[in-house]
């Protein structure tokens, strides 16, 4: 009998719809705060992940400066002296083009001493990577390697042709050291334009 009065009792409480509404409100309160909580907890997660992965890439970007400085470093630390080297070159070489055979016979041995510091020069160079660039008459004139010193209408060539070479120019790596110096032809006036000028 009492057993049967205790289940009705616990019936009625768990049907019991004030009850019921209660745990309902009391849950849906918990929830809201929790759901509140942990879109905060979100935001400040999100927040955080975005500041570490920027921090993240400058220090990578700041990795890869340093690294390509030093390989720039390595490869084009002697630029300045090699530039100024160049012009003891050059003069060794207009030694040797200024030299007459009759003179190059006279002082054999001094122009081949000459001849062999030159070509040290160039083993020099060429070990750390500086290159020659010699360009050779009737070439065409490139802006990316050659500097134009002046510009003459010269009969037989055509615009934009080299007609003299005064100075050799280089390469350190892939970077202009210094341009060749050469002379450029103009475009030469055509007999005819002359004598119509002249009429």
């Amino acid at each position: 009998m009492n057993e049967g009065k205790n289940e009705t009792t616990a019936a009625e409480t768990e049907i019991d719809p004030e009850v019921t509404e209660a745990w309902a409100e009391a849950e849906a309160a918990d929830l809201d705060l929790d759901f509140d909580e942990l879109a905060v907890l979100r935001a400040e997660r999100d927040e955080l992940k975005d500041k570490l992965l920027r921090a993240y890439a400058e220090v990578e970007n700041l990795r890869k400066r340093a690294e390509r400085e030093r390989r720039e470093a390595e490869q084009f630390g002697g630029s300045r002296l090699a530039r100024d080297i160049l012009p003891v070159y050059d003069n060794l070489q207009r030694a040797l083009d200024a030299a007459t055979e009759e003179q190059r016979e006279a002082a054999k041995a001094l122009f081949e001493g000459v001849e062999l510091t030159l070509r040290e020069i160039r083993k020099t160079f060429e070990k750390h990577g500086i290159q020659l660039v010699a360009p050779e008459i009737g070439a065409a004139f490139d802006p990316q390697l050659h500097e134009a010193m002046f510009e003459a209408p010269v009969p037989g060539t055509t615009a934009g042709e080299i007609i003299q070479v005064l100075s050799h120019g280089f390469m350190h790596h892939d970077r202009l050291l210094r341009p060749a110096q050469v002379g450029v032809s103009s475009t030469p006036p055509a007999s005819g334009e002359s004598a119509e000028g002249q009429g």
